[in-house]
Formats: structure tokens, C-alpha cells, sequence
């Protein structure tokens, strides 16, 4: 693994070896909103990136740290890792910016290689690996935080612990979270661990409102269809994991790209609280979702500056949504009444 050296290694371990820091980065833990970098490092075929692939990538980090968006969200498959390795690039060519941003990265899935299928895979020598690759093509010695992104039915919740302890014990790796996991998965996880999970990404917007309304369906003939693994919402409110939604945007469902009777309504009220409250339909959709008591930061994760400048009042202000609106967008957007 790279050597953990340097500012920003050494301030992740006490010169007796032990983290200084036992919870969240302040990055993420105070994020209202973070960069999804998914649509960073050109294709997603096998072909290099190039050097128009870097401008683009600077010009996206800039646009977010513009709009007050520092935490830089990051997977070691997004584009095979070219997505990490131009935003390396863009750090090693501009002094003093990786002070400036929180890097977060996930590991965990195996994209699908010839006739082998896509895969996951959290075993510890897969997870240390995927590490040290993730630190080279950032170009840092240290992440800030590292979520396993995908449940992997064959790991072993000590053998995982015991690679995310030896990744904090080296400094390599700050704090630790999770994507995409309910609240028993998480629990388990977190038995192994003297330290705490500090986040756990899900896909969440006012499109994709499963996490919602199963907190209003208990109780009903509806509940058994939700699919959404109930609890997860309390425990991480409970345990101060801090829940990150994918997707949060939901594809510009409300915002240019309406494709049933209500997401067409849903955006036409989206369009008019813009309007009175003087942001953007961009703004409001995030405010959804930041509204919700749950400290929700929303992860976005457009390639086009302006769709990120368009967020920046859901990254500087608090949600300017009262409890009648909030509930006239999700009623508008669920096309129903509640039980």
C-alpha cells in the first residue's frame, strides 16, 4: 500500500499508531449535499481517458465548490476507476485542493470481465486491494471515507472488520460507512467494529419514495409490497449514521424529463415553489428530501456545471420547505392518498 505520508496522512493516525478521529470526517458529517462523481472519466468501456476527460473534471469540481459542495463521492468501478483517476489528476495538478475537498470512495462490486458476470465481493484481501488501487489513482495517501458498496452474501462480518480496523489502524482510510445496506446488515457489521459507521448511502428522491412511505404503511395490506427494509431509517437516526441518497435528483423527473401524469404535476409544482421561494426546480427537489428529519444529504451526481450550480441554495441554506409543502410534493408525487 502507498506509504502514509505527508499533511493529510498524517493527521489520520496519533503518533502511537491509534486514530485520532473515532467518528465522521466533518466533511461528510456536516455535508448538505455531495458530488457524485459517477459521470467523471470519459467512457465506461476500456478505452484511456484523455486530457479533454481531465478539463472536464476540473471544471465539475469547480462548479461544486462554487455551489458549496466539498464532499467528492467516489467508486472504485465508476468508469473502471477512470473516474478516480482524473480527479487524481486534477488534485495533482492544483496545489492545495486536496485540503479543500473530502474524498469518499466505495469498493465492493466486481464488474462483469469477459463471460464472467458482475459480481460482489467484501472479502478482506479484496477490500485492502481495492484500497490501495483507489489511494494510487487518487493520488492521495488517505481516504476519508470508505463505504462497502453492496452487500456481499459471502463475506464474513469479522473478516470485513478486521480490514476496515488494519485500513485505520495504517491511517489509510479515516472513517467508514456503508451503501446500499438495511439496518440488521449495518447492526451486524457494526458488532465487529470499536469504531462506527458513519454513513449509509441509499437510493432515495421524490421519484423513489420506498424509505418514505414505509414509515406510513405499517399496519396496511400495502406494507408487504413496499420492499423497503424497514427500521433502516431509525437506526441510522438512532446510531448517527448519516444517510446519503443516490439518485436524489431522480433522473430530471421533475425537472425536464416528465414521463407519467404525476411527475408532470409533480414538476409543475416543483416549477411554482422555485419560483416563490426564488431558487431553482433543482433546489427544491433537494429540499425534499433535506427537509426529512433524518439529516438526508442528497448525493448529485450530474456531469453539466450549471444542473450543479442550480443546486447550490440545497448546499448553502437551510431547506426552505414548510410541513403543507413538503407534503403537497410527496402526495402530488405519490398520486394517491395515504392510508
Amino acid at each position: 500500500m502507498p506509504e502514509n505520508t505527508g499533511v493529510a496522512g498524517a493527521a489520520g493516525a496519533a503518533p502511537d499508531g491509534e486514530p485520532r478521529q473515532v467518528g465522521a470526517p466533518d466533511g461528510v458529517d456536516t455535508a448538505r449535499v455531495v458530488y457524485g462523481c459517477m459521470a467523471l472519466g470519459g467512457s465506461w468501456g476500456a478505452d484511456p481517458y484523455g486530457p479533454a476527460d481531465v478539463d472536464e473534471a476540473e471544471a465539475v469540481i469547480e462548479a461544486a465548490l462554487e455551489s458549496g459542495i466539498s464532499v467528492f463521492d467516489h467508486a472504485d468501478i465508476y468508469r473502471q476507476g477512470k473516474a478516480e483517476a482524473v480527479f487524481g489528476e486534477v488534485l495533482s495538478r492544483t496545489p492545495g485542493l486536496r485540503e479543500r475537498v473530502t474524498l469518499q470512495t466505495k469498493c465492493g462490486i466486481r464488474l462483469a470481465d469477459g463471460d464472467r458476470p458482475g459480481r460482489y465481493d467484501l472479502r478482506a484481501t479484496a477490500i485492502l486491494q481495492r484500497v490501495e488501487e483507489s489511494l494510487g489513482r487518487l493520488r492521495t495517501d488517505v481516504i476519508d471515507v470508505l463505504l462497502l458498496h453492496r452487500p456481499d452474501p459471502l463475506a464474513d462480518a469479522e473478516d470485513v472488520a478486521g480490514a476496515l480496523t488494519s485500513l485505520r489502524r495504517q491511517g489509510l482510510v479515516r472513517g467508514f460507512g456503508v451503501s446500499n445496506m438495511s439496518a440488521a446488515q449495518i447492526a451486524a457489521l457494526q458488532a465487529h467494529l470499536d469504531f462506527p459507521l458513519v454513513v449509509n448511502q441509499l437510493e432515495m428522491s421524490l421519484d423513489r419514495r420506498d424509505w418514505v412511505e414505509d414509515g406510513v404503511l405499517v399496519n396496511t395490506a400495502e406494507a408487504a409490497a413496499n420492499g423497503f427494509p424497514t427500521g433502516t431509517l431509525e437506526y441510522c437516526r438512532a446510531h448517527d449514521v448519516r444517510l446519503q441518497a443516490w439518485g436524489a435528483l431522480a433522473q430530471g423527473r421533475f425537472t425536464g424529463r416528465q414521463e407519467t401524469a404525476e411527475q408532470h404535476a409533480t414538476a409543475r409544482l416543483v416549477r411554482s415553489l422555485a419560483e416563490a421561494k426564488g431558487t431553482t426546480p433543482e433546489t427544491v427537489v433537494l429540499w425534499w428530501l433535506q427537509r426529512h428529519p433524518a439529516r438526508i444529504a442528497p448525493v448529485v451526481g450530474t456531469g453539466r456545471p450549471e444542473r450543479i450550480r442550480a443546486c447550490r441554495d440545497a448546499a448553502r441554506r437551510e431547506p426552505d420547505l414548510s410541513h403543507d409543502e413538503w407534503y403537497d410534493l410527496w402526495l402530488t408525487a405519490r398520486g394517491v392518498p395515504l392510508p
